[in-house]
């Protein structure tokens, strides 16, 4: 039942769904139909297969995690996504959406971006792909990010600091949709996670579903079996739905994402799903932060690519039926995952990851040594390695 949607309208249940001005909706049928078109396309298929094996890397290594799992008493293996060229699981979505683009001829895109990576990957299929680059980004992420900045600005795109509302990726996906309305004959507008307008959930989720292709393949032809839990961060949630797709008719498998609890649920966070309400935000219907008069409220998290106030309406979805748990850590256990796996495995795994590895020690009161767990590494911790030794004091004498 849970593969068939979205439905033709792009609603999971009551949530997703088309929410934009009417100068939109042709560029949202033309992307649909080349979509469904490309989907059935061998040469685009093939263009595209060749590209995530000979460019971006893939299949990524299903690393077991000997030492964690000593530490932790069950088995960990994780689907290393931070081994993805350009250091995230973005460039599988990114790379996909670059080609769509040219089969309609387009020649500029915009995106938004966060933590950056989502920018990088964009910037890296536009320099491949010969397209013109415009990225959008809160201020405060431009500043935390830098190393990601200069990334972007190496490979060709331009990069737009936004200074308004909270200066983070809610902002930087406000500006971008008011770019992509303005110049929206030439323009396309490509989406880093499984958010905004219909078909835009589902593109993206199809695309990112090879991480749980890849990872459902890999632990049958180790373990002999599926795993008990897999557990990703989520933000808007591509990663997270991304893997856990493959996964979903398979009720053996638990699956489990981990948002973003800031610096507290009752002070500052991004825990859409453990205490967001139903709205609209960037064309879709979801869950989201807002007041009691429906305006959108300010998310928080010591990490850039979890700090938004929304949710993927298939994320949603899943938590009502029951097919998906979500629940949320602090930034102070983010920081305590990022030292875990840095310690035990060698691997310095990016905030956001780091939020699902802390929350790790609370499945020791459910597994066993028998069980299996998969933790999807989503990115690495390069680009944060500023906060990260701010926060724990690596440059004291």
């Amino acid at each position: 039942m849970t593969k068939k949607f979205p439905d033709y309208q792009g609603h999971f249940g009551e949530f997703g769904g088309k929410f934009v001005p009417e100068t939109l909706m042709p560029a949202l049928d033309e992307l649909e139909n080349e979509f469904r078109v490309a989907s059935k396309d061998t040469k685009f298929i093939n263009r595209l297969n060749n590209l995530l094996n000979t460019y971006v890397g893939r299949p990524t290594p299903l690393t077991f995690a000997e030492n964690l799992s000593e530490k932790l008493g069950y088995k960990i293996y994780l689907k290393r996504e931070d081994l993805c060229h350009t250091g995230a699981h973005k460039i599988n979505a990114a790379l996909a959406q670059a080609l769509l683009v040219k089969r309609m001829g387009k020649k500029r895109v915009v995106a938004e971006t966060g933590a950056g990576q989502h920018g990088v990957a964009t910037a890296t299929a536009c320099a491949l792909m010969g397209l013109q680059a415009v990225i959008y980004m809160g201020a405060k992420d431009f500043e935390r990010q830098k190393i990601n900045v200069a990334r972007m600005r190496l490979l060709g795109a331009e990069v737009i600091k936004v200074n308004s509302g909270s200066m983070t990726l809610k902002d930087a996906i406000n500006e971008a949709i008011r770019d992509w309305v303005t110049n929206v004959k030439n323009t396309h507008y490509l989406i880093g996670s499984v958010v905004g307008p219909h078909p835009y959930p589902e593109i993206i989720r199809n695309y990112q579903s090879i991480i749980g292709k890849e990872a459902k393949k890999q632990i049958m032809d180790v373990e002999n079996r599926l795993p008990d839990v897999i557990i990703a961060c989520v933000g808007g949630g591509s990663n997270a739905m991304g893997i856990f797709y493959p996964f979903l008719d398979d009720k053996q498998t638990q699956l489990i994402g981990i948002e973003a609890a800031g610096e507290g649920i009752d002070k500052q966070h991004a825990a859409t799903l453990s205490v967001g309400t139903k709205g609209i935000l960037h064309g879709a219907k979801s869950l989201v932060l807002q007041d009691n008069n429906g305006q959108i409220e300010e998310a928080h998290s010591i990490s850039a690519g979890l700090d938004y106030p929304g949710v993927g309406p298939e994320h949603a979805w899943l938590q009502s039926l029951n097919q998906a748990e979500y629940f949320s850590v602090t930034n102070e256990i983010a920081l305590e995952g990022v030292e875990l796996l840095s310690k035990t495995e060698g691997i310095i795994p990016a905030l956001e990851t780091a939020h699902a590895v802390g929350y790790l020690p609370q499945l020791t009161k459910t597994l066993n040594s028998d069980s299996i767990l998969i933790l999807n590494v989503s990115g690495r911790g390069d680009k944060d390695m500023d906060i990260i030794s701010e926060k724990l004091n690596f440059f004291h004498e």
